[in-house]
Formats: C-alpha cells, sequence, structure tokens
C-alpha cells in the first residue's frame, strides 16, 4: 500500500510513520506549511506548525529512510481554518478549530491531493481505530482513553475513513509510544505534545481575536435583560465564563454569575447563575455521519460536547435537515458553535455543529 504520512514534528506522527514503514508499506513523509509566517518558531508545547517542527519531522524521516516533503497549505488552511474561526467568534459561536483542520485540511485538502498522486491511505499519529463493520468500515475510540481522538475525528465521512490509516489507535497508553520512539532512536521521544491553537502560539486568543475583530463596548445582562456590567467586546466572552466578567451590580443571591449567552448582533453578554448552564437539549443542520448513517430517525446513543469530555447517555432525533439531541442528564456549558459528537459503544457514528441550545432551567425559575 502507498501511505503518505502526515508528520507534524511529534512523536505520535512520527512513530505511526515508523509503524507505516515496518508494516511494508510504501511511505513518503509531509509535513505541512501551514503558517504564512515562515520563521515562525515554537513556545513550549504551544503549536505543531512551526519552523522547528518541520525539522523534527524531516529529521524522523531521514532515520526512517522515507522521502520528505513540505507541502505549503496556508493558503488553504487561512480559508477554512483561520477565517472561519474568527467568522465563528463573529457570530457569537465558539468554534473547535482543531476539529475544523481535520475537516478541510488533513482529511480532505491533503487527502485529494494524496489520492491524485497515487497514494491508497494518509497516515497520521492520531489516537483512534478503524474497525470493519456491518455497514462498511466503523471509526472507534483509541485503546487509551486518556488519549482517545475520535472527538475530533468525528467530521470524517465513509470515504475518508476508506483511505485513512491510525497505526497509533490499538496503543495502550502515550508512554509506550514514547519508549518506542527512544528504542526507534527518533530525537522526538520526549519532545511536549502540543496543546492550544497552534495558530495562536502565545495562547492569548482574547488578544488575538481584539486584533482581527476589533473592540467595541457594549453590556452585560442578566437573564431578565438587566444590565449589569459592560464589556469591551463580545467576542472575548466564551458560555460558561466566570473570570473577567468585572460586574458592577452584584447578584441578588451574592453567588458568582457566569456567561450565559453572546449575542454579537447586539454587542451583549448574558449572564446567570450556574445553574442556567445545565443544557436539556441541543440541535445542529450541519452534521455528517463517520462511515453508514443510521437507519432510524430516532435513536440511543451517547453524546460528547468537547475533546476530552464524558459522553452522556442521550436520545437523537434526526429530522428536517437538522439533529437534535436530547441527553439523559442536562450538559453544562454548552456553547453554539461546539461540536456535539455522537457515539454508539465506542463507535463515532456522527456530529453536528451545535446551532441551538434549550436551558434546562427556564427564566425565572
Amino acid at each position: 500500500m502507498r501511505v503518505l504520512a502526515a508528520m507534524s514534528g511529534g512523536v505520535d506522527s512520527a512513530v505511526a510513520a515508523a509503524r507505516a514503514v515496518e508494516a511494508g508499506h510504501d511511505v513518503v513523509g509531509v509535513h505541512l506549511a501551514l503558517s504564512r509566517a515562515g520563521g515562525t518558531l515554537r513556545t513550549g508545547s504551544r503549536g505543531c506548525c512551526t519552523i522547528e517542527d518541520a525539522l523534527d519531522a524531516r529529521r524522523a524521516a531521514d532515520l526512517l529512510g522515507i522521502p520528505f516533503y513540505v507541502w505549503d497549505f496556508s493558503e488553504r488552511f487561512r480559508d477554512d481554518v483561520i477565517d472561519d474561526f474568527i467568522s465563528e467568534y463573529k457570530a457569537g459561536r465558539t468554534p473547535n478549530p482543531c476539529l475544523r483542520c481535520n475537516e478541510k485540511i488533513k482529511f480532505a485538502a491533503l487527502l485529494e491531493r494524496a489520492i491524485e498522486l497515487g497514494f491508497d491511505a494518509v497516515c497520521t499519529g492520531h489516537y483512534a481505530t478503524l474497525v470493519d463493520g456491518e455497514g462498511g468500515l466503523e471509526l472507534h475510540r483509541a485503546s487509551d482513553a486518556a488519549k482517545d481522538q475520535s472527538y475530533v475525528l468525528g467530521v470524517l465521512n465513509a470515504e475518508q475513513l476508506a483511505h485513512t490509516y491510525f497505526p497509533l489507535g490499538s496503543t495502550p497508553s502515550k508512554a509506550l509510544v514514547r519508549a518506542e520512539a527512544e528504542q526507534r532512536g527518533l530525537s522526538v521521544a520526549q519532545k511536549p505534545d502540543s496543546h492550544d491553537i497552534c495558530f495562536i502560539p502565545d495562547g492569548d486568543t482574547r488578544g488575538w481575536l481584539a486584533e482581527k475583530v476589533g473592540s467595541e463596548q457594549g453590556e452585560i445582562v442578566d437573564r431578565t435583560g438587566a444590565v449589569v456590567g459592560s464589556h469591551d467586546g463580545a467576542h472575548a466572552f466564551t458560555v460558561g465564563q466566570r473570570r473577567g466578567l468585572r460586574l458592577g451590580v452584584p447578584a441578588p443571591d451574592g453567588k458568582p454569575r457566569f456567561v450565559l449567552e453572546v449575542r454579537p448582533v447586539t454587542n451583549t453578554v448574558v449572564v446567570g447563575p450556574k445553574e442556567a448552564l445545565a443544557i436539556a437539549e441541543i440541535s445542529g443542520a450541519r452534521y455528517s455521519w463517520a462511515g453508514a448513517a443510521p437507519t432510524d430517525a430516532e435513536f440511543d446513543c451517547e453524546v460528547q460536547i468537547r475533546a476530552h469530555a464524558e459522553p452522556v447517555p442521550a436520545r437523537a432525533f434526526v429530522s428536517d435537515g437538522f439533529v437534535r439531541a436530547v441527553p439523559d442528564a442536562p450538559l453544562d456549558g454548552v456553547a453554539p458553535g461546539q461540536s456535539a459528537v455522537l457515539y454508539i459503544g465506542t463507535r463515532v457514528l456522527g456530529q453536528f455543529t451545535i446551532d441551538t441550545t434549550v436551558s434546562a432551567v427556564p427564566v425565572g425559575a
């Protein structure tokens, strides 16, 4: 099998490429240049697309004895990930750029080019597994629950899964991957995991958004509409946030208040008690299935709303061009723009971007 190994410069993708070589595949390594700032340097464990990462990837490829290339996907990344991130925040939503990168870059743009060049599959260091099911190939959770990345892969469709290769999915722990990297002589064996948003390497998301979106003073109101404070830009707030509200009017019960909603049209932030963060229902029109679509319009499943959140049993409904999920127990702090990934057991059934939420606590309750 001809395999294109996506090499980020980290330990996971390096070991994944090594396993693909060891399995006898014809492997070529590629690093994706996603930033127009070619000299960008890595800061601690932030980011995954810096010049040091490209050099680390090249060293790993040289050690494995495979051809290596750097492909410039910066324009596509800007259009499909960065601009989308900005647009979502302008709309008062909370996007997941890593999930969007998987959907638009690694398993769309990269996979499309790989197939055009005659490769059979794209290999990555993601922790997830593929299983041959009755309805075709299925995406499942990884063996290591702590490292499972099936949530951010929930956007993959059946065609993409058919050309995907996850060598690390059945590995019991990240520690074993690092130990294997040491044994193979890979210099990235102890390299820190990347985290946060790769195109905001200093981690100051609020400052970065202020520069891109601009700041405009607006009101902070409670659930009744009463003004309780002001802000310098609604984009700086996310649902569930408690710190940094600087409210001028204390709550009647003296308890802390949290961001419940961001209204970009009026540049208003709505706050309220922690109990009001409980969400009884979520729905969205942008959905996809990771393999075979469900045969029933209603079905039991589990819904997960963040990469490392606990899945919650739920009932899902598919109708009129949208998916609605009603959890058995309220979800906490859900924001429009987040992705809800549906599971049946370890299998990823599909996902939808949350458009609307229904609070479990009515106003005035």
